[in-house]
């Protein structure tokens, strides 16, 4: 078995338990909570949702759907929305999800670095922690290929430019700190490959004091140090890699027809 087969078997099995985890513990309850937070429970979502509408109308691909929020918010602002796991577990609970909301989503168990779409089929294409776990030469061809002339995509990303964070990563214990062997946040060798494929891509930054909400679970929030965090990095954008998350937003030239 090749190294690439072996990341994706482990990847795909890794995700297939997270989604059998998650259903065992799916009620009503956690259902109307995760529904009623999504958009707010990381403060980069609604950000990076904004950042691609207009959506009514649009073709979007939901790269790595996990849960299947994110589709169902694009769905819901009249997007036609097709999402992608490798994992089937979560697949099936994105397209239960949308099903008991009257969404009709098709959800594709797929390969990120090998989808099964034509070239130029999306107008937009979201993720969020995705491409970390991708190679990113692959990637970074595919997105080129699957985006529309004139089309955008947004990623959100752990970032590893932080060496402290990196170290608590590494030995301190925290709420959903699981993870595959072969994943590892984003560092500039990975970013600049896509700044330099779609010239005028922006990225932000995300968690500076902030991220130290994670020690009290996913869900927690600190508006006021992120309100601070966001003071910091306007005023000295360098901070940014020292920041938890970023978001690479980027656009496709109208003219660019070729991935």
């Amino acid at each position: 078995m090749s190294d690439s087969d072996r990341r994706l078997r482990e990847e795909r099995e890794f995700h297939d338990r997270q989604a059998e985890i998650r259903r065992l513990h799916r009620t009503a309850e956690t259902e109307a909570r995760d529904e009623a937070h999504y958009l707010d429970h990381a403060p980069w979502i609604r950000r990076a949702i904004d950042l691609l509408a207009p959506l009514e109308g649009k073709r979007v691909l939901d790269l790595g759907c996990g849960h299947g929020w994110a589709a169902l918010e694009m769905a819901r602002q009249g997007a036609s929305v097709v999402g992608t796991d490798l994992s089937l577990g979560y697949c099936t609970e994105a397209r239960e999800r949308h099903a008991s909301r009257g969404q009709p989503t098709p959800f594709v168990q797929a390969d990120g670095e090998a989808l099964p779409f034509a070239d130029g089929a999306f107008d937009r294409i979201w993720g969020n922690a995705i491409l970390h776990h991708l190679d990113n030469d692959r990637a970074l061809k595919e997105i080129g290929r699957l985006l529309a002339p004139g089309g955008k995509a947004v990623f959100c990303e752990p970032w590893g430019g932080n060496p402290l964070l990196a170290l608590v990563r590494r030995a301190v214990p925290y709420p959903g700190k699981d993870r595959t062997r072969d994943e590892s946040p984003w560092t500039n060798r990975q970013l600049s490959a896509w700044v330099r494929r779609f010239p005028g891509a922006k990225v932000e930054s995300f968690e500076l004091f902030s991220a130290a909400r994670r020690f009290f679970g996913t869900g927690a929030r600190w508006p006021l140090a992120e309100s601070i965090d966001r003071a910091l990095i306007g005023l000295i954008p360098p901070l940014g890699n020292w920041c938890r998350y970023r978001l690479l937003h980027i656009e496709k030239d109208r003219k660019n027809r070729n991935p």
